[in-house]
């Protein structure tokens, strides 16, 4: 059986236009073409449109998918990698739902209490189901960046990185603290905290006044850092943002 463009458009969510630019790209060609210029897609292609939307819900982009696929041998051994990548990240998201739930009573608890700044029983707890920002996979637009600290990470062991990791949430976490003590983003104690993370960059690689603006910027227009920076608290991504372009101003010239 063989399904037109429109009905795959409406099946899948995925808009005709789309379908058109996958076709053009080569990662997901139509069974045939009519008489009328009209695509028409059968089960194979439908089967390969469900890969494409899982790899792409799984944070890979285009490219990335497209290497994916062609290495692909065996479409049903995929399934069940794709299946097992897929409840890796529900674990992760039930982790990071609870770890939130618990900060949230923690909050709730020190606020009855009195108490003005954030009180945690056992910091450890912040980090549990939290994977920080995947820069490498997040930093399109910024590439050689991105190729620097690939660099850096391949000098690095498994217990390094993993430091590394929980470091670059500890500093989310206090400029979440910031925020909630009502900081502004130009102030001292914010300040330092961005002054801390572009000493750590800059180690790795010189990064010029502007690319810093745009780093920060990044952590709102970027929906894997967006997300990861809310994930701690509501207001954080375009915090650190207003706080680096500060810090850019104030130091970078």
């Amino acid at each position: 059986m063989a399904w037109p463009i429109a009905e795959v458009a409406r099946m899948s969510g995925v808009t005709a236009r789309t379908l058109r630019h996958y076709d053009h790209t080569g990662l997901l060609p139509p069974a045939g073409t009519g008489a009328n210029g009209h695509r028409y897609y059968e089960e194979r292609q439908l089967l390969r449109l469900q890969q494409i939307l899982v790899l792409r819900e799984l944070g890979l982009g285009l490219a990335e998918i497209g290497r994916v696929l062609a290495a692909q041998v065996d479409e049903l051994e995929a399934l069940r990698g794709h299946h097992r990548r897929l409840l890796a990240e529900r674990d992760r998201l039930d982790a990071l739902a609870a770890t939130v739930s618990r900060t949230i009573g923690e909050l709730e608890r020190s606020r009855k209490d009195g108490t003005a700044m954030v009180s945690i029983n056992r910091p450890e707890n912040l980090f549990e189901g939290i994977r920080p920002p995947q820069y490498l996979k997040s930093l399109r637009g910024f590439p050689e960046l991105a190729a620097a600290i690939e660099r850096h990470n391949a000098g690095l062991g498994e217990a390094e990185i993993e430091a590394d990791q929980r470091e670059r949430t500890a500093q989310m976490v206090r400029l979440a603290e910031l925020l909630a003590a009502g900081e502004p983003a130009g102030a001292d104690p914010v300040q330092a905290e961005i002054d801390r993370q572009h000493r750590a960059l800059t180690r790795i690689r010189k990064v010029s006044a502007e690319e810093y603006r745009a780093i920060g910027r990044a952590c709102v227009e970027n929906e894997h850092w967006r997300a990861a920076y809310e994930s701690i608290a509501p207001g954080l991504a375009a915090y650190q943002r207003d706080a680096i372009e500060a810090y850019a101003e104030a130091r970078l010239g």
